[in-house]
């Protein structure tokens, strides 16, 4: 690991020539523009593109609706109602970042954000309303002064989002290829994006390792939460964009600030995988976190007691029950009664009586677990990385909107109104070349591309309970050492296994395998990151170093890989980010 002054400038940035080991592509597809993931973010960005004339591809893991984004509860954050500006968004966006938001990146947000959920709005999804009227409802959560937050089906507004989108996207004809794990970007001779390849899983129109070909590429991946044992990401959200984009040699940011949200639901020690979500909504109308005997300890801690960021809930329930010595606390909802469980919270209702916990009658214990990633692929207020033609928005990007912690529900919105810009980026240059004279063409002779050993499918476990023990809600040097040295050796099994592959057996090239490949290349990245942070802010939590330390800390790390794989950080000079590449084209006009 190596770290060398201040920030990067704007310029190309040179391939890492480190690529996922796969068959080469048997076919191919021409397009304008690639959006791979199918959230909120890339069905925007897509349907943008395409209102644009560019051609338009969307690449989707799953099904179209299978993203993160169906499983937001909570609802989407702006200031839509009497009395709420955006500043006071601003506001409020800015105190839970805990110093590390980037300022013109929150005030694009909260300014153009109304603006963008009216637009959805005009796309088909249908928010819930006041009572006998037209008006929309409003909430709050979590760091929020106002209620400011829309919801649609009381609890299920990802799902009516995504299928407000979903279905503009068929009405709209758009090319979309499901079933599919994106691999490795593809780029020119000069270094510009020029497509991805991809593996499509089963029989269709295409199987098996293909390519599509586009001189821009929208990276709308979502999380990577699965690197954890228990997250409330589902099981897609491996950290294939974040990985992608490494391998690719553009820069990641902020990958320290892992949010775990409060309060999801508690099923035992040695629960895996993804995880019941109680939303902040649920506290947002009037929930208390108790301990077992009934205590509210988080009155007297923070002005919004429950409400407080998630950073700070998060910490105190943690707090709590390492001085009781148990696993869990508990959130207290049956002074709600009946009928507001099931017209206000039915998915969450119907999640906790499936597993025999009827919130009516009784409190639903809870625990933090992994939910948000507020960094990723670092870029510009246009989406654009490090890298050429490479965009990213949603979850897997890192705009500066997040800072250190994620004020609750920004991620629906910020998802929206990047994707916008991003389309509107694409949109203001000149139409793509003919696809002939912009094939895509080998990588620069400086940098050849090698194929990453790849892990095994069962080290994905090891990965991810390494992570939890070294690197969740509380950590230290010494837990974070151990960590890296953990996965250190994992890496170190995978290289001298493909080495030796003639008297090894090697893993094959396969979805279990290039997602556990992943997980470990992210795993490795934030590690790094959470080491060299010694103090802590936001979600970043340091056990030997409890204090924030703005003198030294109020700045991030872009982070690459050298050449030996291996994380390489450059601290920035300021809470600010620099450029990521001056193309001298001007900024496209707001949507």
């Amino acid at each position: 690991m190596t770290a060398t002054g201040t920030g990067t400038g704007p310029g190309p940035v040179p391939g890492t020539g480190i690529r996922l080991t796969a068959p080469a592509p048997g076919w191919s597809i021409e397009a304008d523009v690639v959006v791979v993931g199918s959230g909120v973010a890339g069905l925007t960005a897509a349907l943008r593109c395409a209102a644009a004339g560019r051609r338009t591809v969307v690449v989707t893991k799953a099904r179209l609706d299978d993203g993160s984004t169906r499983w937001a509860q909570g609802g989407i954050a702006a200031a839509l109602g009497e009395g709420d500006t955006p500043e006071q968004h601003l506001a409020d966006t800015l105190v839970a970042g805990a110093g590390l938001c980037d300022e013109e990146a929150v005030r694009t947000l909260v300014t153009e954000g109304p603006d963008a959920v009216h637009r959805l709005i005009r796309s088909g999804a249908r928010f819930d309303t006041a009572p006998g009227g037209e008006e929309i409802a409003l909430t709050r959560e979590g760091g929020h002064h106002r209620r400011r937050i829309a919801h649609a089906g009381g609890d299920a507004t990802g799902a009516e989002i995504s299928r407000a989108l979903v279905e503009a996207v068929r009405a709209a004809g758009l090319r979309t290829i499901e079933n599919a794990l994106v691999l490795d970007l593809l780029t020119d001779a000069d270094g510009h994006t020029s497509g991805v390849t991809l593996h499509v899983m089963g029989e269709g129109q295409h199987d098996g390792v293909g390519a599509v070909h586009a001189p821009a590429v929208v990276l709308a991946t979502g999380g990577m939460g699965q690197v954890f044992s228990a997250t409330t990401n589902p099981p897609v959200s491996t950290g294939d964009g974040v990985a992608l984009a490494l391998r690719a040699g553009a820069e990641v940011s902020d990958l320290e600030f892992v949010q775990f949200h409060p309060t999801v639901l508690y099923l035992g020690p040695e629960a895996e995988g993804q995880q019941p979500l109680i939303s902040e909504a649920v506290r947002g109308e009037g929930a208390h976190l108790v301990d077992a005997a009934g205590t509210r300890f988080m009155v007297g801690q923070h002005e919004l007691a429950e409400l407080a960021p998630r950073d700070i809930v998060a910490k105190a329930i943690m707090s709590r029950a390492h001085e009781q010595g148990v696993e869990h606390m508990y959130l207290d909802g049956r002074h709600f009664g009946a009928q507001m469980w099931e017209s206000r919270f039915p998915t969450i209702l119907a999640a906790c009586r499936s597993h025999d916990i009827d919130p009516v009658t009784e409190p639903i214990p809870v625990a933090p677990a992994a939910h948000y990633a507020s960094g990723g692929v670092r870029t510009d207020l246009r989406g654009r990385t490090t890298v050429p033609g490479l965009y990213a928005c949603g979850e897997v990007a890192c705009t500066g909107v997040h800072g250190a912690n994620r004020l609750a529900s920004n991620s629906l919105l910020e998802g929206l109104v990047f994707a916008e810009r991003i389309a509107a980026d694409i949109a203001a240059r000149p139409a793509p070349e003919p696809a002939a004279a912009r094939a895509a063409g080998p990588a620069p002779a400086s940098a050849p591309r090698t194929p990453l050993p790849l892990l095994a499918p069962e080290a994905r476990g090891a990965v991810q309970r390494i992570m939890t023990a070294g690197a969740g809600v509380l950590r230290s040097a010494e837990s974070l050492a151990r960590a890296a040295a953990e996965l250190e050796s994992i890496r170190r099994e995978a290289a001298e296994a493909s080495a030796a592959r003639a008297t090894h057996k090697a893993p094959e090239p396969g979805v279990e395998a290039w997602e556990a490949t992943n997980l470990l290349c992210v795993a490795r990245v934030l590690v790094a990151a959470a080491q060299r942070r010694t103090e802590t802010r936001g979600c970043h939590w340091r056990e030997d170093h409890p204090e924030r330390d703005d003198a030294s800390w109020r700045r991030h790390f872009c982070i690459t890989l050298d050449a030996e794989r291996a994380p390489a950080l450059h601290t920035t000079a300021t809470a600010g980010f620099p450029p990521t590449a001056d193309d001298g084209l001007p900024a496209p006009a707001s949507p």
